[in-house]
């Protein structure tokens, strides 16, 4: 049986990749910069629409940068809430995709729907079974936090905002950070504008054995061992720009998870944390196809 066409959004704070996918191969996708959202959301659709009306497709799935409104009950579901990106606040995001294309949609964060596809698809999925709490993180312009639980994506009132949480500062670490909202959030500590304010130059001309990279691997491992502590996940994959593009800063991390919660978790040992925190298995497909397994979701949901 061939696999039904989905299309896939994934819409970031630089670019959007829209794409078609048969199943889970995704066979064709167009790169759109995100500049106003009348502009970019008009482009996307327009793809949308042009590839619809060459094959129907079943389903769209949608992943966002938020934060969003996922409450499906709300007035405003699918619309952009307050954000520091110039006019985006408000922004329909739901309505003016979804709204081009007669066929089930899902929409979610970005960082949710990479967590779904690695817990299907990558890390979670390496296992005699799909992992059942997994926790996908990603580190860059900002950081964002997303979770796949029992196979769904976690969300209620809103949705994570793992950025934002406040961490025991490191002794000697007098960085105020970069966070506009709450200055020395994990955000404001660990982003990749925090490094550049913070070393006086961008992270990755940074020397890895600069000593400031120990108050960074500490902030981190503070938030992981937050997320471990309160989740129990199996997996807590770091991802994006800082994440995936510093290995040294990894090993840090984790020795300092394990320092941190200090025998505690029994399932958190030197043996086991490389396979507990480590970068994602699909690199940076797990935001496209986090975009196709919300499309996938959408037409099961629909098709009962």
């Amino acid at each position: 049986m061939t696999p039904p066409l989905v299309a896939g959004v994934e819409l970031g704070g630089t670019k959007v990749f829209v794409l078609r996918a048969r199943g889970t191969e995704i066979v064709e996708r167009q790169l759109v910069p995100t500049t106003t959202p009348d502009v970019t959301l008009g482009a996307v659709r327009e793809i949308l629409t042009r590839w619809h009306a060459e094959e129907a497709f079943a389903a769209l799935g949608i992943a966002s940068f938020g934060p969003l409104r996922l409450d499906s009950k709300a007035g405003d579901f699918g619309r952009m809430l307050p954000t520091p990106k110039p006019g985006w606040s408000d922004t329909d995001i739901f309505g003016a995709l979804a709204g081009a294309l007669p066929c089930p949609a899902a929409i979610d964060t970005d960082v949710n729907a990479a967590a779904l596809a690695e817990a299907r698809w990558g890390a979670g999925a390496q296992g005699q079974e799909p992992s059942d709490c997994l926790c996908y993180l990603t580190v860059g312009t900002g950081l964002g936090g997303g979770f796949a639980l029992n196979g769904k994506t976690l969300h209620g009132a809103m949705h994570p905002e793992l950025g934002h949480i406040a961490i025991r500062r490191a002794k000697g670490d007098d960085f105020p950070g970069a966070c506009t909202f709450h200055g020395d959030c994990i955000e404001g500590l660990v982003s990749g504008p925090a490094l550049a304010r913070r070393f006086g130059q961008p992270g990755d001309q940074i020397d890895a054995e600069d000593p400031r990279w120990d108050h960074v691997a500490h902030d981190l491992a503070q938030l992981v061992s937050t997320i471990l502590l309160m989740t129990a996940a199996r997996q807590v994959l770091i991802g994006g720009g800082v994440g995936m593009g510093r290995a040294d800063l990894l090993d840090r991390v984790r020795a300092k998870i394990v320092a941190q919660l200090a025998g505690y978790l029994p399932f958190v040992t030197p043996d086991t944390i490389a396979a507990i925190v480590r970068t994602p298995a699909l690199g940076d497909q797990a935001g496209p196809l986090g975009a196709v397994a919300l499309a996938l979701d959408a037409l099961a949901e629909r098709q009962g």
